[in-house]
């Protein structure tokens, strides 16, 4: 999908800082609580504020660096090619959510090789979990086509995972280098327990870290 967006709301990245959000309406909790906002807003990205999700400045404290250290390509995507559709994966962007090998592990099957089965289920639960993947590593083809596609009339929205990443949803522009963009420009996950090597994106990290760390 190309970045040929409407909205207005957009997410800068400060060097070794916070997310500086613009123009968003919706920011919620995982539970779907509104969470009062402005029009700009400064996100935590080091974890370790004591207003999160808002940055209070302690990313200066304890030397936080917002660089990315994996240099893997984020387009890099396998094909897995069933009779009805194609489930395209790209482990680069993968926030480790899990709702795929949970939600429909006829398809998703973590513990085999090769791990995903595009016959293992229909085409209408395939795309509707593809949906549901927050990071965009689950995509859907058929003929060519995109079956995932958000429809471009949601809601820009973030919505902050429970001991996990900002889920960001609709036409939020990212202000990133062009090939730090987000594969899937309407759906993408941003890292902010600040473990996470292949930042700005989630990359899991936050599963290792002690209990307490969102608190």
């Amino acid at each position: 999908m190309p970045d040929t967006f409407t909205s207005s709301v957009k997410i800068e990245i400060m060097e070794n800082g916070p997310y500086i959000v613009k123009g968003l309406k919706r920011l919620l909790k995982s539970d779907g609580q509104d969470i009062e906002t402005s029009e700009n807003i400064a996100l935590c990205r080091c974890g370790s504020s004591k207003n999160k999700p808002f940055c209070d400045g302690t990313h200066k404290e304890i030397g936080f660096s917002g660089k990315r250290e994996k240099d893997r390509p984020l387009r890099g995507t396998k094909a897995y090619k069933g009779s009805e559709v194609i489930i395209h994966d790209n482990r680069a962007i993968c926030a480790h959510a899990g709702y795929c090998i949970h939600d429909l592990s006829s398809v998703f099957k973590q513990d085999e090789r090769p791990w995903i089965d595009p016959n293992g289920s229909d085409e209408e639960a395939i795309v509707a979990l593809a949906y549901r993947c927050p990071s965009g590593a689950i995509i859907v083809t058929k003929n060519g086509e995109r079956l995932d596609l958000d429809d471009r009339s949601m809601k820009e929205e973030i919505v902050i995972d429970n001991g996990g990443p900002y889920n960001v949803r609709g036409e939020v522009a990212l202000a990133v280098d062009e090939g730090l963009k987000p594969p899937v420009s309407t759906r993408y996950s941003l890292c902010r327990c600040g473990a996470s090597k292949n930042k700005p994106y989630c990359d899991g990290s936050h599963h290792n870290l002690e209990s307490g760390w969102d608190s």
